[in-house]
């Protein structure tokens, strides 16, 4: 039963509109790929290192490939090629392709039937190895218990991965369930992934294999010891979406931002590089039990959160069929939402708490990650502290799943240790002292709650009614989404995307997504 009263009919509207739009982006998809994702099949066949001058090896392979206007035939292909002819693994080809001792496209052209059986073992090695992950996720998963109610989540990001694994170890031994190492600034816009551990980042800590595996590694460690399964969270978004995802899937990550549209609105990213990357970055999430994280929180740092809540709600809805494209589940999708209203509004608490049951209501199955309020934290502690217990409050009527803790020192510095033992503190007491509350109260019929709830919902059909007419591109190019205008030929990354051609297989969807020829 709603409590809301929301109209079934409205929200089977809703996710059907979201569902054409997805599945019209799906056909363009389908027909073409981009360097990372082919870079991402090129780490996931045991590519890996740097060269003399620290060049990501699955850049020189695609690279290598880009300069012969040839990516279009898929990496898989000319590798699978090379590997019958040559009778050496993928990461040797990689290697004598930067000596130069080697040029794929010079190659003797043998059988598609022979170039697929050479590269199927490697591919079904990999698949086997993120799957034992996902068996190691889950025998810890039943040896501690998962956790009952909202899971704490706590970000570090000194730039240090060393000093990130001190801070996590603590926040761990704190009480915090997910632990989310933020990237360094401007990382989603290199077309590249760095290598190595690394020890100097601005606002963050680069991603890199080395820096999941390192922080995996002490995540367990404390995990063991606290009797708690510690998930460990990152982010593939930007220009190496489904090249983070693949070493995330690798390293056991559990959780990672993954959002759709955020790299075309936040970050410039060409929309139509976006879309082509995310769909394989959310196959291989899938596969690994990865939660996705969306971003649609983002939204109401640029937008007014009372006017343009329905945009949110329209991008969870396209979020959740954008997932199901790609085989991802409703138990992975981390559909974001924020309470950003601003606080000297009447009601707003009212408003806040109507979004989130009508989140919670329209996805049922979601792990609903919700956001603090940042936008409108002024510095002042003690009202700041407040503010968050009020989302905190939110969070356990409403069964939100990943709540991102907010910090009383928020629009000051990065938090303090102690700041985050204090903003757990707080959390932990609202969530025990309200555990059933919102199993215990209703709302008035049409009262302010409902009617929200219910206006939101109506204006999302009433946006996802048009863009199904009009559009996926076409929407972005309008700003329908944060007041932010993308044109489909312009951004950053464009180049990068090119049509399939006959010849054109990647593996792993197949093995991936369980597909049976």
């Amino acid at each position: 039963m709603s409590k809301l009263g929301l109209d079934k009919d409205l929200i089977d509207k809703a996710r059907n509109s979201a569902h054409n739009v997805a599945v019209d982006v799906q056909s363009f998809i389908d027909e073409h790929t981009t360097v990372t994702v082919e870079r991402a099949v090129c780490r996931l066949l045991g590519i890996d290192g740097v060269n003399e001058v620290d060049v990501p090896l699955p850049n020189v392979v695609v690279d290598h490939l880009v300069e012969r206007n040839a990516l279009s035939g898929g990496v898989a292909f000319y590798l699978g090629n090379a590997m019958v002819e040559l009778g050496i693994d993928p990461q040797s080809i990689a290697e004598k392709v930067d000596k130069g001792e080697v040029d794929l496209l010079k190659v003797p052209l043998h059988s598609e039937e022979e170039i697929k059986a050479a590269i199927e073992p490697i591919a079904v090695k990999m698949t086997e190895r993120i799957h034992k992950n996902v068996e190691q996720r889950n025998a810890y998963l039943k040896e501690f218990g998962d956790k009952e109610g909202p899971y704490l989540y706590l970000i570090v990001a000194t730039g240090n991965i060393y000093e990130d694994i001190t801070q996590a170890v603590a926040a761990a031994k704190q009480g915090a369930d997910i632990i989310a190492v933020i990237r360094t600034t401007g990382q989603s816009l290199l077309d590249y992934v760095p290598y190595g551990a690394t020890t100097e980042g601005f606002g963050g800590t680069y991603a890199t294999q080395e820096n999941f595996r390192l922080m995996r590694k002490a995540l367990d460690e404390v995990g063991e010891e606290q009797k708690r399964y510690i998930r460990l969270c990152n982010y593939c978004s930007g220009l190496c979406m489904p090249e983070i995802a693949a070493m995330g899937a690798i390293e056991r990550l559990d959780v990672m931002l993954n959002d759709a549209l955020y790299g075309i609105l936040f970050r410039d990213i060409n929309m139509q590089r976006t879309l082509v990357d995310q769909y394989f970055s959310r196959v291989i999430n899938s596969y690994a039990g990865v939660i996705i994280n969306t971003g649609e929180d983002n939204y109401l740092t640029t937008a007014d959160a009372i006017e343009e809540a329905h945009t949110v709600l329209a991008s969870q809805f396209l979020n959740e069929q954008f997932a199901l494209e790609a085989g991802l589940p409703p138990e992975q999708q981390g559909l974001g939402h924020a309470f950003e209203m601003n606080p000297d509004v009447e009601n707003t608490f009212l408003y806040e708490l109507a979004q989130a049951q009508m989140a919670r209501e329209i996805f049922p199955r979601a792990p609903l990650k919700y956001m603090p309020p940042t936008k409108y934290m002024t510095g002042n502690i003690f009202r700041g502290h407040i503010q968050d217990a009020l989302f905190n409050m939110v969070t356990i009527m409403t069964n939100q799943k990943i709540h991102l803790l907010g910090m009383l020192t928020e629009a000051i510095h990065t938090p303090f240790m102690s700041d985050r033992a204090l903003s757990i503190e707080n959390a932990q007491y609202i969530f025990r002292t309200m555990k059933d509350f919102g199993n215990e109260i209703e709302f008035k019929k049409d009262g302010i709650i409902q009617s929200r709830a219910n206006e939101v919902l109506k204006k999302a059909a009433d946006l996802l009614e048009q863009i199904e007419e009009q559009g996926m591109f076409a929407t972005l190019e309008k700003g329908t989404f944060a007041d932010i205008k993308r044109p489909m030929d312009g951004g950053k990354g464009l180049e990068g995307v090119v049509m399939k051609d006959a010849v054109y297989f990647n593996p792993f969807i197949k093995l991936m997504k369980r597909e049976v020829e």
